[in-house]
């Protein structure tokens, strides 16, 4: 029997889904996580051979004595993942310290959690990547790189997570403000302000470099701009692949050396010509992520292709290959609501037009509201328009 160590497996919270199926294809499933075994969901349970609680995950000295003690006690460990991007050195530097051979190690770390390195791996795979400068206390490096791309640039930790931290600036005013707030100690990558939506292509990877399951999603405007404005939050998944992400999203594998991995890519489509970048509607690259899309977009990816992306990443760790079937594909999108905000229709109003589309209706984890809002409504329809409509009235607010 394999055994599987899955670190945090209560969060997110709809992670237990990983744990459930890996169990269920013979795997010895094996937790590590802060929140006391009482407090864990049932299904959770369920789903796990055995449980270690450490009093903070934030404790490599703690998480590492968890590890040591199952390898004591069941033998050599065989994986070891989090899915999660917050812990992705914690599980390399693990897996290193442990001679775990499925999945990134220590040296792997750089080209998949540092912006400016992944830059090397998009331009090899034939990717356009937008023009960029590594930040330092010297601002007139920053004016010199301003004078060659001009305002806006955008901001953002060299090694971060999603639009935390990420800023747009406008102006030398805005510059010289950022210069002396950012925070202390946190390298920071400057980039040309690219205007575009963005589109992703997630897919689950075996150990050949090979797609088990392909889907994507649009987010129409900036995940930034939601963060720090506090609005609405809006993305979908799209009923079907477009040929040039698809492309674009192997050719990323390929250069990446991805293999075993559930992986969500970011790339921008051109909302405009862009010099030196691209036409209108050309793709270009943004920034990997080594691992499933956040939140609860997995559970989109199963409502839009009436599937379980859960089994098939477990079939790829047991079986590296699935025969869990991919059924018609439907736009899935997720309206993200947030507090305070008049919207014409309320959630009665909401239940009674779309009752029979509605696949989740439920406030969003304190911790995902930065981005996801407060309050979430997800559907599927046959039809893009269909989904317009549905966006119409859950995002309109009262004059």
């Amino acid at each position: 029997m394999k055994n599987f160590i899955f670190i945090s497996p209560n969060f997110p919270t709809n992670y237990w889904q990983f744990c459930k199926e890996l169990k269920n294809n013979g795997l010895n499933v094996l937790g590590i996580g802060d929140a006391p075994y009482d407090e864990l969901r049932q299904e959770l349970k369920d789903s796990l051979n055995e449980y270690y609680k450490v009093s903070s995950l934030e404790n490599y000295d703690e998480v590492f004595r968890a590890v040591a003690f199952f390898t004591f006690k069941y033998g050599k460990i065989d994986w070891l993942e989090s899915n999660n991007e917050y812990w992705l050195e914690r599980d390399a530097k693990l897996r290193t310290e442990f001679n775990i051979t499925t999945g990134f190690k220590n040296e792997d770390i750089p080209r998949i959690k540092y912006k400016s390195k992944m830059k090397e791996y998009y331009t090899k795979a034939g990717i356009p990547v937008a023009r960029y400068h590594l930040v330092t206390d010297d601002i007139e490096a920053c004016r010199d790189f301003l004078k060659v791309v001009g305002f806006p640039v955008i901001v953002k930790p060299d090694n971060g997570v999603g639009a935390e931290a990420t800023y747009k600036l406008s102006c030398d005013e805005d510059l010289v403000n950022f210069m002396n707030t950012r925070p202390a100690g946190v390298p920071y990558i400057m980039e040309e302000f690219i205007n575009a939506e963005i589109y992703t292509y997630d897919a689950i990877i075996n150990s050949k470099g090979e797609p088990l399951f392909e889907a994507g999603n649009v987010t129409p405007f900036s995940l930034m701009d939601v963060v720090n404005n506090k609005d609405n939050s809006v993305y979908y998944i799209v009923k079907e692949l477009k040929e040039d992400v698809r492309k674009a999203g192997l050719a990323t594998v390929k250069s990446f050396g991805v293999k075993s991995r559930f992986v969500h890519f970011e790339f921008f489509r051109l909302l405009e010509d862009h010099e030196g970048l691209g036409k209108k509607g050309d793709v270009m690259a943004l920034e990997v992520n080594m691992r499933p899309a956040g939140g609860f977009t997995p559970d989109l990816f199963n409502f839009s292709a009436s599937t379980n992306v859960y089994k098939i990443w477990a079939d790829m760790i047991a079986y590296d290959s699935t025969l869990m079937p991919v059924g018609n594909r439907q736009w899935c999108p997720f309206a993200g609501r947030r507090d305070g905000k008049d919207f014409v229709m309320n959630h009665v109003a909401i239940m009674a037009k779309y009752g029979d589309k509605i696949k989740m209706a439920e406030r969003i984890p304190e911790a995902l509201s930065g981005a996801m809002a407060d309050m979430m409504y997800v559907a599927t329809f046959d039809t893009e328009e269909e989904m317009n409509q549905f966006y119409k009235d859950l995002l309109a607010v009262k004059e």
